[in-house]
């Protein structure tokens, strides 16, 4: 009688739990796998005695199933993935990253002020200003100044020709002339483009 019921508990349980093991395993060509699944249950029914209670059993059976689920989710595509180290993926994420510090805030001085990263302490001008609205790097001319007859349409038709600029340029020590292809700007001093609200200029970030 109880080895009935362990055929009937057996059969149960294989088309519950074993039924996708045996599909996936005939599906990637595995004939080992079946071949492990046939042995264990010809080692349960052997192991079965008469005389041994049927927890006893049930607990076989659960070791058995969990020994199966262990070995198709290792040989998951997914599992594998999730089981590359993780420094390796940050470190992947790190480098794809663009480097660089930007001004904070943005200053434009003369051509005796030093260029570099601009900070609130330490007012240096900033050489890699960019043009939010025309999109042109803008140029800076050391010891120059814009003449009063420099218009929109003269930077307009040559932006960013720094030898076609100079015909709109005057010497002149100590300054610093800027354009792009919209605005244009001369300076001696360290300038906060705060506060100069025509001027769109922005930090376009200083390498390391």
């Amino acid at each position: 009688m109880e080895d009935d019921d362990l055929d009937e508990l057996l059969d149960e349980v294989e088309k519950k739990f074993c039924s996708n093991v045996c599909v996936a395993s005939s599906d990637r060509g595995d004939s080992n796998e079946a071949a492990k699944h046939n042995e264990g249950r010809r080692k349960l029914r052997s192991a079965a005695k008469p005389e041994e209670s049927m927890s006893s059993v049930t607990e076989d059976i659960d070791a058995f199933l969990e020994e199966l689920l262990e070995e198709d989710y290792s040989d998951s595509p997914r599992l594998k993935s999730e089981q590359s180290p993780r420094g390796t993926q940050v470190e992947k994420k790190l480098s794809s990253q663009s480097g660089g510090r930007k001004c904070g805030p943005v200053f434009a001085g003369g051509s005796s002020v030093t260029n570099g990263v601009g900070t609130a302490t330490s007012k240096r001008s900033c050489d890699q200003l960019r043009c939010t609205s025309c999109d042109f790097r803008v140029l800076m001319f050391d010891d120059c100044e814009w003449d009063l007859s420099c218009d929109y349409l003269f930077l307009r038709n040559n932006v960013p020709d720094r030898q076609k600029l100079r015909a709109k340029l005057k010497k002149r020590r100590g300054l610093r002339a800027y354009a792009c292809q919209c605005s244009w700007f001369s300076t001696s001093e360290p300038t906060d483009l705060r506060d100069q609200p025509q001027l769109r200029w922005v930090c376009g970030k200083h390498q390391d």
